[in-house]
């Protein structure tokens, strides 16, 4: 056998669980057709990019130099860019970042994996909440830290302050959150956020270590019905951002992020200096040129989120009837309803027979519950409705 990394090799060879089902739904659809198949697996936006965003695509291949626009920008991205994008935050959240603050990334997994390799050393505690997006564990491994679980608020998905506290200690580094959140579409209110910051201040203070705040914000935009989703840096000085446009913008392929190192924060150019280095390490320098420009140019922007909105509607109100125990989403384009029999990966396994594809919760640290990405055509969510009737008769 190859002489290769074990952990690797493990990774290499083992789909997630979101992956094989959407890998499934692909033959499904191949045996029965397109229409018969709810495939509600993968968080791949169903709503096009807005029109300015390939209008300034194909203005820039028109206007710029050719050897400009698909060479090489500067390791942590183009300046032009990168003061763009912090004229953009200030204008939208009234936060005077500024460009040597921001590291252009590839997507939001890039600026995670940055933030993390720069943050880490052996021994290092990073505090998760769940449900929490599954790679996490993955990205935090890899950068040489532990992730330490804390259980789901499952009443509200908002943080458990108690057990929260009682996790801190002085071997926590840094304290990871989403919001609004993959998989349970909760948004973390502006008091969760200034209790949080008001711990974090006093923990760091006692352990006489700075404890990071690392927000993972792909879905930021994406808040229904005049939800407020607080700029985590204005609350708390030690904040890493790290941002993507993959699902404002449905640009999932074009893997667009940014770092943004609070400008409050302690040492801030050597943490900055560590995210840049961290990120040359794992090869992640010169994010795609053509799309730096796109995006910082279109920073202010978004899809049309109503879709999304609707469609949870539609999906809040059938599952109510059927019988299903829902939290309604904030934002986001998933919905985490509570599975009708404990073992939420059986309950999903039964649902292939009616081809609907919905991920277990045990993945997501929050066994009984399944996640429905509802970033679908409105046809599906209505159509599926029938298909979670006949999964919930069999447990009637």
């Amino acid at each position: 056998m190859a002489n290769v990394n074990a952990r690797a090799l493990e990774l290499g060879t083992q789909r997630s669980v979101i992956r094989e089902l959407f890998e499934f739904g692909k033959k499904r659809i191949a045996e029965v057709g397109a229409e018969n198949v709810f495939d509600f697996s993968i968080g791949n936006p169903s709503v096009p990019a807005p029109d300015v965003v390939n209008e300034t695509a194909i203005r820039l291949l028109k206007e710029m130099d050719p050897v400009m626009i698909h060479g090489y920008t500067s390791a942590q991205g183009d300046p032009n860019v990168r003061q763009m994008i912090a004229d953009s935050i200030q204008r939208r959240f009234g936060y005077a970042a500024r460009p040597e603050s921001l590291y252009m990334s590839t997507g939001a997994a890039g600026a995670l994996c940055g933030c993390l390799g720069g943050l880490l050393n052996p021994g290092d505690e990073v505090i998760v909440f769940a449900p929490f997006f599954p790679e996490y564990r993955v990205f935090i491994e890899a950068a040489g830290g532990t992730m330490k679980l804390i259980p789901a608020d499952t009443e509200a998905f908002q943080i458990d302050f108690e057990r929260f506290e009682e996790a801190l200690s002085p071997k926590t580094k840094a304290v990871l959150i989403n919001s609004p959140n993959n998989p349970s579409g909760a948004v973390y209110s502006e008091e969760t956020i200034l209790r949080l910051s008001k711990i974090l201040k006093e923990k760091s203070a006692a352990y006489g270590q700075v404890i990071y705040l690392i927000t993972d914000e792909p879905y930021r935009e994406i808040a229904f019905s005049g939800v407020k989703v607080p700029f985590v840096p204005k609350y708390y000085p030690n904040t890493l951002v790290c941002y993507s446009w993959s699902k404002a913008l449905s640009l999932p392929g074009e893997r667009m992020g940014y770092v943004l190192v609070a400008e409050e924060m302690e040492e801030h150019d050597t943490v900055y200096a560590a995210v840049a280095g961290a990120s040359r390490a794992l090869g992640y320098v010169s994010a795609p040129s053509l799309f730096q420009r796109v995006c910082a140019m279109c920073a202010d922007d978004t899809s049309d989120i109503s879709v999304y909105e609707k469609n949870r509607d539609i999906l809040v109100k059938g599952l109510r009837e059927i019988g299903f125990s829902v939290v309604e989403p904030q934002g986001t384009f998933y919905m985490f309803p509570r599975t009708l029999i404990e073992d939420d990966i059986a309950f999903c396994e039964k649902a292939k027979e009616f081809n609907l594809l919905i991920v277990p919760g045990t993945g997501f640290g929050c066994p009984g519950h399944t996640r429905i990405s509802y970033c679908v055509p409105t046809e599906r969510a209505e159509r599926s409705l029938e298909a979670f009737a006949k999964l919930a008769a069999c447990y009637a």
